[in-house]
């Protein structure tokens, strides 16, 4: 059986910890070790993971004496790992049953893919599965090669990160997290496998994902940058491992077509919220990455939003708003079927 080793980088996630540690130690993959990296947590987490030291040999634990940020610490991480295959989960997300059984079957039996990654559940802060059941869900796998998952990916980052799957080996050879790219190195890294490997899909909910309030996607003072990030990562991607693709202009225009789309998306969602100025300065993100964008669907949708004041925008959202409410209490208030 192959080994796995899990990094499991913690900042404030005492209370996350041991689910998440667990969640791991519990999966049907026989030899798994896990390394807790404690990022100066200020809170209780020095005390769960002395607790999780005593009860299983399998965990290993880390504490910062300064907190050194999260690139920092996932690539300490990587450089301790050496077993066949490994996960990076953060401390607040965790593990589905059956997770690595399923994604060490697939790499086991496919030497040329450098990383796998499945679907994963959402949850809010401190919310639970009891709070969102789900069905079971095991479809099998593909695989497919990296210029495949470029495509399939655009300027997306389409990997769930707590679902994403390594080949150690690998790993060390492409080195690790990049310092200038905080909020868009995972996007980077799963673009620099499909450069040297192929990538395997599993078609299987593998982890759960917990979304916090500050997540960038929640903001629109945050769309900007984000946006700069993704380019960031088009720049450097296309400069070291262009080419190792037979048309790097042509995949360059790729990405940078999917990253003006969003921008667009991003700008039209503005508009509707009211925020003019963030509608602005996307849209001109788009022209400046890709001057033909206006020539595209997606420009002429976003000049029809823009034919309605962000005043009717708004009176719309509320009454959809009240309509959806007044739906759910019909529904919450409706008599259940009798069941024979």
């Amino acid at each position: 059986m192959s080994r796995v080793d899990v990094i499991v980088p913690c900042y404030r996630y005492g209370r996350f910890l041991r689910h998440c540690v667990e969640s791991v130690l519990n999966q049907s993959v026989g030899d798994v070790r896990v390394l807790i990296l404690d990022d100066a947590s200020p809170d209780d987490t020095p005390e769960v993971a002395a607790r999780l030291l005593r009860e299983d040999p399998r965990v290993s634990y880390v504490r910062h004496p300064v907190n050194r940020g999260h690139i920092a610490t996932y690539n300490e991480g990587l450089e301790w790992a050496s077993a066949d295959y490994l996960l990076l989960l953060s401390a607040d997300d965790f593990l589905l049953p059956g997770a690595l059984a399923r994604t060490v079957a697939l790499m086991d039996a496919h030497p040329e893919v450098g990383f796998t990654f499945g679907t994963c559940i959402e949850l809010g802060p401190d919310a639970t599965l009891a709070d969102t059941p789900i069905s079971p869900e095991d479809n099998g796998w593909t695989v497919m090669t990296g210029p495949e998952f470029l495509r399939l990916s655009g300027a997306r980052c389409l990997v769930p990160t707590p679902t994403a799957v390594v080949r150690t080996s690998l790993q060390k050879k492409l080195g690790g997290y990049r310092p200038e790219l905080p909020h868009a190195g995972d996007m980077e890294m799963w673009f620099r496998f499909a450069a040297h490997s192929g990538v395997g899909r599993i078609h299987a909910r593998q982890a759960v994902y917990r979304r916090h309030r500050h997540n960038m996607s929640n903001g629109f003072l945050n769309l900007l940058p984000d946006l700069n990030q993704r380019r960031a990562v088009i720049e450097r991607f296309i400069a070291d491992q262009g080419h190792r693709f037979p048309d790097p202009p042509g995949l360059r225009r790729l990405l940078e077509r999917s990253l003006a789309e969003d921008a667009l998306e991003y700008a039209r969602r503005a508009f509707v919220r009211n925020n003019v100025p963030v509608c602005e300065e996307c849209a001109t993100f788009a022209l400046d990455l890709d001057p033909q964008i206006c020539r595209t669907p997606a420009w002429a949708r976003l000049a029809r939003t823009r034919l309605v004041s962000p005043k009717v925008w708004t009176a719309l959202r509320s009454v959809r708003d009240r309509v959806r409410r007044v739906t759910d209490t019909l529904r919450a208030a409706s008599p259940r079927p009798v069941q024979w």
